[in-house]
């Protein structure tokens, strides 16, 4: 789990690395400028850390499956090797997908007005800028969702399914308030990234103003990766323990 965690904790500061320094510099100064190189990789380790928390959230999920419903092969399935496979294809998966995305946008003509009206290179608002047919753009973003989107979120579901029914079966009230605890972190770490990633991308209001969509990115670009290890250190006793111990030998000195 903490391996895991790590991993997470990687994406997410990854992302703000990403889009923060530039994100600051827009808002203290009311404006920005860009070039176009930059902005392509900034797209490209945005949606390279976005693509792999959704799959590193998936494996978490599958983690726990296993934790809570085969706990006593728990030790035998999760192995150091298995664990470390599972995260460098979660990483290389999320890299090459997002390398063919820009690939693609790369090749697209831009012409006309250059302002992105937005705090960052997404994907949506620079499309909006291109004069060329982006139809086939679109059926390639659709087939590359069902890897890093659709098929995580079938795994999610299927995972805590069957983790809910265990839970429900277990007979000790001490063992279901226990397998719950484990899970609830997870749960809502990928309740906020999910329900924002298909507020901004799978199901877009009509009318949805500019400012709405911002606010949204908002969420998953800096407030999720910053709740992340709150709701993550709150939850957890291990965490909680190792920094009473420190604040303990800090305040003795």
């Amino acid at each position: 789990m903490y391996f895991f965690i790590s991993q997470l904790s990687i994406s997410d500061i990854l992302l703000t690395t990403d889009i923060v320094p530039k994100m600051f510099h827009v808002l203290l100064y009311e404006k920005g400028t860009i070039t176009f190189i930059g902005c392509m990789t900034q797209m490209y380790f945005f949606g390279g850390s976005e693509a792999s928390e959704c799959i590193i959230l998936t494996v978490m999920s599958y983690d726990r499956y296993v934790a809570i419903c085969n706990p006593l092969r728990y030790t035998s399935i999760m192995t150091s090797t298995y664990c470390m496979i599972l995260a460098i294809i979660s990483w290389l998966l999320a890299l090459c997908i997002m390398l063919f995305i820009i690939i693609t946008i790369i090749s697209l003509n831009f012409c006309g007005l250059n302002i992105i009206d937005h705090f960052l290179c997404d994907f949506l608002p620079v499309l909006e800028l291109s004069c060329s047919d982006i139809s086939m753009f679109q059926i390639e973003i659709y087939f590359f969702s069902i890897p890093i989107i659709l098929i995580p979120v079938i795994i999610i579901v299927f995972t805590y399914t069957k983790i809910i029914v265990t839970i429900v079966g277990t007979p000790s009230s001490t063992g279901r308030q226990k397998a719950f605890s484990t899970c609830s972190s997870h749960l809502i770490v990928v309740s906020i990234f999910y329900w924002t990633m298909f507020s901004v991308y799978i199901f877009p209001r009509k009318g949805q103003t500019s400012t709405i969509s911002e606010i949204l990115s908002l969420l998953y670009t800096v407030i999720t990766p910053l709740i992340n290890p709150i709701i993550y250190s709150l939850k957890n006793n291990d965490i909680n323990e190792a920094i009473d111990t420190h604040v303990s030998k800090y305040l003795r000195i």
